[in-house]
């Protein structure tokens, strides 16, 4: 286990620092001058050239890569270029709202696919099983922009039963927390469905139904528990691009987190703060998929066994 540990830490590591090199490159090759942003059209050559210099951005970019690395060694992720101030406390300003978001949305997305899909799974074949898949299939073509604007004219113009956007208070985040949730929702449902199916069959829930216990009772007893590994491996894996999901819905409701933040990096052309944020990102998908690796194998000692082969 410890060389499993070790082998799953390790490349995640590699992932990271790739991540951070291929951010800091692509952002460098976007088209737009901070400096421009920053003192405007009219200013003259001299203070742009003055500032230029003083952010470092006159420096050859293989020069500014490697002092950004180094500078993440130490764990400093710099200055924002917009609003001088520490990109740490930027981002520990924004964090707790997109870890509620997500938090949430991984709620509702629970709520609204065990019970579908155990249902689907119980029902094959039946008008509750196309039902609840055709609804699922509708989850998934719904897009993050699409869905958001829906629910605000449905919830909150038409009924008045949710603020439209922002962070005011608790009912805030249902809106938001249903966008975001609703496409994982879809998926997970259909992954429920398929691992229940194939449980099912098996011969330790007949022998469960042959001692007199309930569909419910052999459904949550034993079915679901031997069904857990593919769905808590999808469930890590979708976790991670929640994150990059809540960029989008995060614009959508004005909620104050790291997506918004990221999109007013991008106009602002704050590189600092920017790659600060795709990192954050990137590293809050990795270390999900890595824990997700080391729960399936502690769950399944044989996944241990294959990895270290």
């Amino acid at each position: 286990m410890i060389s499993f540990l070790a082998a799953r830490f390790s490349s995640a590591l590699v992932v990271v620092l790739g991540v951070a090199c291929l951010v800091f490159l692509l952002i460098h090759l976007v088209p737009g001058d901070p400096v421009e942003v920053m003192l405007g059209e009219s200013a003259r050559v001299g203070d742009r050239e003055a500032l230029r210099q003083t952010l470092g951005l006159d420096k050859p970019v293989l020069t500014q890569l490697l002092n950004y690395l180094q500078s993440l060694l130490h764990l400093d992720l710099g200055q924002s270029l917009y609003s001088k101030r520490a990109i740490t406390d930027i981002l520990a300003e924004r964090l707790p709202a997109t870890a509620l978001l997500a938090a949430v949305a991984l709620l509702v997305a629970i709520a609204i696919a065990l019970p579908m899909g155990m249902l689907a799974a119980l029902r094959q074949n039946s008008f509750w099983d196309f039902g609840a898949m055709s609804i699922a299939m509708v989850g998934v073509s719904i897009p993050n922009f699409v869905m958001g604007p829906l629910l605000i004219l449905l919830f909150s113009f038409t009924l008045g039963w949710f603020p439209v956007s922002g962070m005011q208070g608790p009912a805030s985040i249902v809106l938001p927390a249903i966008t975001l949730g609703t496409a994982l929702a879809a998926i997970l449902s259909r992954m429920v469905r398929a691992t229940l199916l194939e449980v099912l069959n098996e011969d330790f829930v007949r022998t469960a139904r042959a001692k007199g216990l309930s569909e419910f009772q052999v459904l949550t007893r034993h079915a679901l528990r031997n069904a857990t590994l593919p769905i808590l491996t999808l469930l890590g894996l979708q976790l991670g691009t929640l994150l990059g999901g809540a960029v989008i819905t995060e614009m959508v409701f004005a909620w104050p987190g790291i997506g918004q933040l990221t999109v007013e990096a991008i106009q602002r052309r704050d590189y600092p703060l920017l790659q600060a944020c795709v990192l954050v990102i990137s590293v809050a998908y990795v270390t999900v998929n890595t824990l997700t690796d080391v729960l399936y194998a502690w769950l399944d000692p044989r996944i241990r066994i294959h990895g270290d082969s």
